[in-house]
């Protein structure tokens, strides 16, 4: 309807320009703009003089024709009589009997086309400049429409995501399904004096599935729903933020019940008094007029604000406060039962081959979010158009976790021979040592193949979920980083840059050990360091040692101690299972990649040797 009444008003627009046009061209091109003009008294003395010969009468306008055929053009008065006129002036009957006298009925066209052409420069500048102006309105000039909102509005008529489409956030679906419940049936609450939420803050790491978990209460709900990021309310203009949001709020308020959606809101809704700016930064405009719209005098409207970010604790005290955001809502990265139904979701409708077992690929996908598992399965299915296959096999999704954790393979990658032999020594390490160390996590798989950044690697995954760690499990995983250098030391003597990654993350996780988890023996239960970041930039700049130079020395004394003893750790169980080390590297110069069952076979049978040498 509404492009139907664009089309009219551009048409009457185009049309008006077309009669200004030809009146234009009638005035140009029409004979009367050869004629001289005279007054009608003066057309009397000519007759007078015999002058002249012709006369034609158009109702009130006359055109005189002269003995030497020169064109005159005179008015009288409307309705009156020409010869009563002409006699007026003192014209004689016989003179009048010298001339010829012509009645013609009067053109409305020409008349109008007269009146237009007064009016056609008016005309033709009033219908380019709308034109203009409509053009810039549908191109979305920015010049001319910043201070509007550029939410996308979707219709709840026709819901494209339901709560059937989210999975993994089983908690976070049942806080918003009441949500629903008020856009759906309001009176049930009001009835018992409940008003309806102004706001749900949605918390969690990137792609998790906060804007999802909107679209989907929006579409449960059957409401339309206002999706737009905080940075799409900054510019350059100093007001526009603000005048976005008014404008945002002003439509959200003619379609309530609705659902605003505003992504990434930390954009805009970061602590006053902390941008570069001062106070009068131009974000804290926005969100002023952000606060007042949630919760000012005029209120009573059932316009529900949806909020996301994965950074809440930069938000303004003011935004979090019950009245604008009444309930936050987490979105952690899901469980294993999690990630199994985040599979069931992406896999529908896809061609699975019958070794697919979901439940291995949600056990080794262990950190893994929503997003991570759509492209996760997207991979797969890559792969198996790629190799020219029917259904997805379990190998196209086992590879497709490696291309996400580590990179793609790089096989064109030339390595030397020495080089190839220190790898598989090295990764060997690693594996051999995990597997004797009680609390580590099972070795899925140990490859010398280069992918992404890595010559080689082992992959080791957690059987569970875990969210707590004992500082015995810590010290057993910092002894299986520094497997790799412990083996290089026992086999070559020598050490290589191939396990400075590695010392980086045991370095970093022994400092935590003392400085953040209260870890250490020698300096107690304590925390060492404030975290100093920047509100307005959002992340950490620095620590502030809150503690003397005398305990900075025994914090280093004390990590350099904890490094040690996983070295030490490393180096005495590749020396105690030598033959292990040695099995491991040679299988892997054979085969180049060792899944987990073999690995645990071939670690088997080396202590079953050992044990009947040993006898």
């Amino acid at each position: 309807m509404k492009s139907n009444n664009n089309w009219m008003r551009n048409g009457f627009v185009y049309a008006l320009i077309i009669v200004a046009l030809m009146a234009l061209l009638y005035n140009i091109f029409s004979p009367q703009e050869r004629f001289q003009e005279r007054e009608i008294n003066r057309v009397a003395e000519a007759i007078k003089d015999g002058q002249v010969r012709r006369i034609v009468v158009s109702g009130s306008r006359l055109e005189v024709t002269t003995t030497r055929n020169d064109k005159w053009v005179s008015r009288i008065e409307p309705e009156a009589d020409l010869v009563n006129t002409l006699q007026a002036f003192g014209v004689a009957p016989d003179e009048l009997l010298r001339v010829e006298i012509i009645y013609k009925a009067p053109s409305q066209w020409g008349a109008l086309f007269s009146v237009l052409g007064s009016f056609l420069p008016l005309l033709i500048f009033g219908g380019l400049l709308f034109l203009m102006l409509r053009q810039a309105q549908g191109s979305n000039n920015q010049a001319l429409s910043f201070g509007k909102s550029r939410a996308r509005m979707f219709t709840g008529d026709k819901p494209t995501v339901t709560f059937d489409d989210v999975a993994g956030v089983d908690e976070a679906k049942e806080e918003l399904q009441e949500v629903v419940e008020f856009l759906r049936e309001p009176e049930k609450f009001v009835s018992l004096g409940a008003r309806i939420p102004k706001g749900v803050l949605m918390v969690g790491p990137p792609g998790t599935g906060k804007t999802l978990m909107a679209r989907a209460v929006a579409g449960e709900a059957g409401v339309p729903f206002f999706s737009i990021s905080g940075s799409e309310f900054v510019e350059m203009f100093v007001g526009v933020g603000a005048s976005r949001v008014r404008d945002l709020f002003e439509q959200a308020k003619r379609n309530s019940p609705c659902i605003v959606f505003i992504d990434e809101i930390d954009a805009v809704g970061r602590h006053r008094g902390a941008g570069l700016g001062g106070s009068h930064d131009e974000r804290e405009q926005t969100l002023n007029q952000i606060l007042v719209e949630m919760d000012g005098f005029d209120t009573d409207t059932n316009v529900i604000v949806i909020a996301a970010t994965n950074r809440p604790d930069i938000l303004d005290p003011a935004l979090l406060r019950p009245g604008r955001f009444d309930r936050r809502v987490v979105l952690d990265r899901p469980d294993m039962r999690g990630r199994r139904a985040i599979l069931d979701v992406h896999t529908r409708g896809k061609p699975l081959a019958p070794d697919v077992d979901l439940d291995v690929i949600a056990r080794g996908t262990p950190g893994f979010t929503g997003a991570d598992i759509e492209n996760l399965v997207n991979e797969a299915a890559i792969l198996a158009a790629r190799r020219g296959k029917r259904t997805i096999g379990m190998q196209e999704f086992t590879e497709a976790i490696e291309r996400v954790l580590m990179g793609p393979e790089r096989r064109s990658r030339l390595m030397t021979e020495e080089e190839r032999v220190l790898t598989a020594y090295h990764e060997a390490g690693h594996a051999v040592v995990m597997y004797h160390m009680p609390l580590c996590d099972p070795v899925h798989k140990i490859t010398i193949i280069p992918r992404g950044q890595a010559g080689g690697y082992t992959m080791f995954l957690p059987e569970d979920d875990r969210t707590l760690y004992s500082s015995s499990r810590f010290l057993d995983q910092m002894a299986g980083m520094l497997g790799g250098r412990a083996a290089e030391e026992i086999v070559f003597g020598d050490v290589s840059t191939g396990a400075s990654d590695d010392l980086e993350r045991v370095t970093n996780l022994a400092r935590a050990m003392v400085t953040r988890y209260g870890m250490s023996e020698k300096l107690g239960p304590l925390t060492f360091g404030d975290r100093e970041e920047l509100v307005f930039l959002g992340r950490e700049i620095a620590e502030q040692r809150n503690y003397s130079e005398k305990v900075a020395r025994e914090i280093d004394a004390e990590v350099k101690r904890l490094v040690t003893l996983a070295h030490e750790r490393a180096l005495d169980t590749l020396k105690r299972h030598r033959r292990q080390l040695e099995a491991v590297a040679q299988r892997l110069l054979e085969v180049e990649t060792i899944e987990r069952e073999e690995f645990e076979e071939l670690m088997r049978h080396v202590e079953m040797t050992e044990l009947s040498l040993d006898e």
